[in-house]
């Protein structure tokens, strides 16, 4: 698997575009900057966004390509991000953050309800998690994702796997992806804004 995303990250000069992920933009805007952890972040469209508008970021991801082109475009632009190279299957909760965004975070089954929860962990109180994922309906459209339908998230699991976060906002929606070649038309998407009280 990483060398497929190693592959896929040095083939492309983006993966999925520059700018950031609408979602997560929206939530960027409307908060006082703090602390920002940004799980699986790839090419750092997020995390670059973020530290421009005065986060302090902490990123990670298992492709060292990705994480190389992160670190190359916040030099060339005189940002300043953490990014280290990890599994989301090794994540543990070291520190504590205002906020993490799981922006098309999908792990597998296996460890997926121990992942959450380390997530869970590194949310500070009072702090937030915010998240765009796909939804199990993405399977009908060519758009991105993984093709495996426990890859892919519905609002109960969601909701089971966070049961001590407060929901401000947890849907379905369908919208049209323009992130990048690899995220492209027409999505069936779930997101969430949750905080740690």
């Amino acid at each position: 698997m990483k060398t497929f995303w190693d592959q896929r990250f040095a083939e492309h000069a983006t993966v999925y575009g520059t700018a950031p992920n609408q979602y997560f933009k929206q939530f960027i805007d409307t908060r006082v900057p703090g602390s920002l952890l940004l799980p699986a972040e790839g090419e750092g469209r997020n995390a670059l966004y973020a530290a421009r508008k005065g986060w302090k970021v902490t990123a990670f991801d298992f492709s060292e390509v990705a994480r190389e082109k992160a670190l190359a475009a916040a030099e060339k632009e005189g940002l300043s991000i953490q990014y280290r190279l990890q599994n989301l299957a090794d994540f543990k909760a070291n520190e504590q953050f205002d906020a993490v965004a799981l922006i098309y975070a999908h792990v597998t089954p296996t460890f997926r309800r121990s992942f959450h929860e380390q997530v869970y962990k590194s949310i500070r109180p009072g702090g937030f998690l915010v998240m765009e994922a796909f939804a199990k309906e993405q399977l009908q459209f060519s758009s991105g994702g993984p093709k495996e339908e426990n890859m892919l998230y519905d609002a109960p699991t969601l909701c089971d796997d966070f049961p001590f976060l407060h929901l401000i906002e947890c849907g379905q929606k369908e919208i049209i992806l323009e992130e990048g070649p690899f995220h492209q038309g027409p999505a069936a998407v779930l997101r969430m804004i949750g905080q740690r009280l």
